[in-house]
């Protein structure tokens, strides 16, 4: 191809992607439809970023989607009165390819393969969010929550509540909003409005509370009624402590975003989230290790058995260690974070039963704290009752990655090259790195990359929505 063509096919994927921005927004924002592209996100996507999810398709099913191939399922899509569900467009339009020659069946194509959606009566009310806390999960939980803003959008972020309130505070959480070191600047525009103390981000106006309790603060006095309260800031963790915040007027459920103590049911998104039940009033979403690993072992288990194993996370730093040489009350946490490589007890592992308990008593667990602010990875040594190799059992994930009830939660790379901070932002509870698999007769060791932050709050969303009744298809099945 001569440089000509090539600067020629760049500019017709780039024009052809400016075109699909437009209907892609008004598809969230009027109907709720997510598009996605074998799991990449396009909401609010750039164009360079809607041409990448693209490219990536080869590696997932070793051959192209154009986006002028993919453009014809968008357009389709845009003219359907589907609503309340996540499309996968890439999925679609490769099997479409397969089968047809031209485009003249788009449009029937799509409407048979998303009969369920077209037929679903959407008669769920928006709901009420509050952040109790705004931490490194409430930030990242605000600019989810905050992407969605529209009229179908049935999450609404309505407060968030804070210890302090000394002067300049309302400021110094906006610009922490605003900018983070790790996950880089907010998506759009965030305002302060000091006389009535509020936060108003992309049209969002998110009323700033201050209280030292969960039972200080009257939510009713700010018309937020029936509300999810999320606890991000791990000082409560069981049922008596959390019980505080539905003493609140206007709290009606609350989700703490840690592991929580007693009888709280511990809840991994694509597991176990079918446990909820309606007059379930406290919720946890479980720990990001445990958010990450949960779904491999439900695969693994599923279809090979899993007699025992060992999971060993290496975890960077957080909050609760110190930056330099300080007293710590845990053994170990006290020494630099961003100098050392600490050796810490995780419950992670044994977690892993509350959410699937046929792992109970089957599974130990350790981890490494090591000097890097974001994106962990686990590695899972399994003895299991059947038998496999390297092969096998990457095709295998690969497929639970891409076809099955837990691709929302299972990514998979195959990528020699990868590491750390290109999972940075990651969506997914954990991602396979298929070149470090090794799997020889009843023995496996996998390797689970995952953003300790990001990933984890978009499992935290999901646990939200299912507290609250609001469900959402992932098309086409399967």
């Amino acid at each position: 191809m001569s440089a000509d063509k090539h600067l020629q096919s760049w500019q017709e994927r780039f024009e052809m992607a400016e075109a699909m921005q437009p209907l892609l927004g008004k598809l969230y924002r009027n109907q709720g439809v997510e598009v996605v592209v074998y799991g990449k996100p396009l909401l609010n996507a750039s164009t360079i970023e809607i041409i990448k999810s693209h490219r990536l398709v080869r590696r997932h099913v070793g051959e192209k989607l154009r986006l002028r191939e993919s453009f014809p399922f968008v357009e389709a899509l845009s003219k359907l009165a589907v609503k309340q569900c996540k499309v996968d467009i890439g999925k679609l339009a490769v099997n479409y390819w397969r089968e047809y020659q031209d485009a003249s069946q788009v449009e029937a194509y799509m409407s048979r393969e998303l009969a369920d959606a077209i037929t679903h009566q959407d008669e769920q009310q928006p709901r009420d969010v509050v952040l109790y806390g705004f931490g490194r999960i409430g930030r990242l939980l605000a600019r989810l929550l905050i992407e969605r803003t529209g009229v179908s959008n049935k999450l609404r972020l309505r407060a968030i509540v804070l210890r302090g309130g000394r002067t300049g505070d309302l400021e110094k959480r906006a610009s922490l909003l605003r900018r983070d070191s790790v996950h880089g600047p907010f998506n759009g525009s965030v305002e302060v409005d000091e006389e009535n103390n509020a936060i108003i981000a992309n049209g969002t106006y998110i009323q700033v509370i201050y209280a030292n309790s969960p039972d200080e603060v009257d939510y009713t006095k700010f018309g937020i009624s029936n509300a999810l309260v999320v606890d991000n800031t791990g000082i409560w963790k069981d049922e008596a402590g959390l019980g505080l915040h539905l003493k609140s007027p206007g709290a009606s459920k609350v989700l703490l975003t840690a592991p929580a103590k007693g009888a709280i049911k511990n809840i991994v998104y694509g597991v176990n989230e079918s446990d909820i039940l309606d007059e379930d009033t406290i919720v946890s979403a479980a720990s990001c290790t445990t958010n990450a690993i949960t779904p491999v072992l439900k695969a693994v288990n599923d279809k090979y058995g899993i007699v025992n194993g060992h999971v060993e996370t290496i975890h960077s730093y957080t909050n609760d260690q110190n930056l330099i040489d300080n007293y710590h009350s845990a053994d170990r946490r006290g020494r630099s974070a961003p100098l050392n490589m600490v050796i810490t007890e995780t419950g992670a592992a044994k977690a892993v039963s509350k959410a699937l308990p046929v792992l109970e008593g089957k599974l130990t667990g350790n981890a490494i704290r090591v000097p890097t602010p974001n994106v962990s990875m686990a590695i899972i040594s399994l003895n299991l009752e059947g038998e496999t190799n390297k092969h096998d059992m990457n095709e295998y994930l690969k497929d639970m990655a891409l076809q099955s009830e837990l691709q929302n939660q299972i990514d998979y790379t195959d990528s020699t090259e990868i590491v750390s901070s290109d999972l940075v932002g990651s969506r997914y509870a954990g991602v396979i790195d298929s070149q470090a698999t090794i799997a020889e007769g009843n023995r496996t060791i996998l390797y689970v990359w995952y953003d300790n932050e990001f990933g984890y709050s978009c499992q935290v969303v999901g646990v939200m929505q299912k507290m609250l009744g609001l469900n959402y298809q992932s098309l086409p099945h399967g």
